[in-house]
């Protein structure tokens, strides 16, 4: 039997997980802005399937076995607060050379052909926090005896809301007034940019190493 109330409570969990500032979403606003709607959502595109795949894993049982995994949580913590650092330091390069139009160089936002899709999907791959997010909006409204057809609505329409935050976020930060604010004042938004990354990533490796 389909628990309505319960699916509800995860749907509103999960959503405002997701759509939180993050990584996830700084990054598909900025290569929006910077290269337009269609990178932006192709760029979506692959974190929603890294985001769907960390929903699969919490789904399936195998999050509290990886929470449980202390050296496997700080392996997958040390590489994605890597990666973020390695998006902090493209970031600052475009603050420090921005090219001759304002917008971001290749290297940090590549054009489509160099895989936008890949580096969306290494980018929530990367970020083994999902799966705890999963597992807390999951928890919400599933209960013990919750049944396996709510757990895969839940984990199915989940997936789909997060590929619309990012759908969203995309389309947005790709309007033409907020490219321009942004090609205006491209090496600030970089440089602010480049410092949340590198936080980010910071963070995430000083976890890594605190819960050894």
């Amino acid at each position: 039997m389909i628990d309505w109330a319960g699916l509800s409570a995860i749907f509103a969990a999960f959503f405002i997980v997701a759509a939180s500032p993050g990584p996830a979403t700084l990054a598909v606003s900025m290569v929006s802005a910077a290269s337009g709607r269609k990178s932006g959502m192709i760029f979506g595109s692959g974190l929603a399937i890294g985001l769907a795949f960390w929903g699969l894993v919490a789904a399936t049982g195998l999050g509290a076995v990886l929470e449980a995994s202390t050296a496997l949580l700080i392996a997958l913590k040390f590489a994605g607060g890597t990666y973020l650092l390695w998006l902090a330091y493209g970031a600052a390069r475009s603050a420090i050379h921005p090219n001759t139009n304002g917008m971001s160089p290749d290297d940090q936002f590549p054009p489509i052909e160099r895989g936008l899709f890949m580096r969306g999907l290494v980018l929530n791959l990367s970020n083994p926090k999902a799966v705890v997010a999963w597992m807390a909006a999951l928890s919400v409204g599933l209960g013990p005896d919750g049944g396996l057809l709510n757990l895969i609505l839940a984990t199915l329409v989940c997936a789909l809301i997060g590929l619309f935050i990012y759908m969203a976020y995309a389309a947005a930060f790709s309007l033409e007034a907020i490219r321009g604010v942004y090609v205006k004042f491209s090496r600030g938004v970089d440089g602010m940019v480049a410092a949340l990354f590198a936080i980010a990533g910071l963070s995430l490796i000083r976890s890594a190493f605190a819960r050894s």
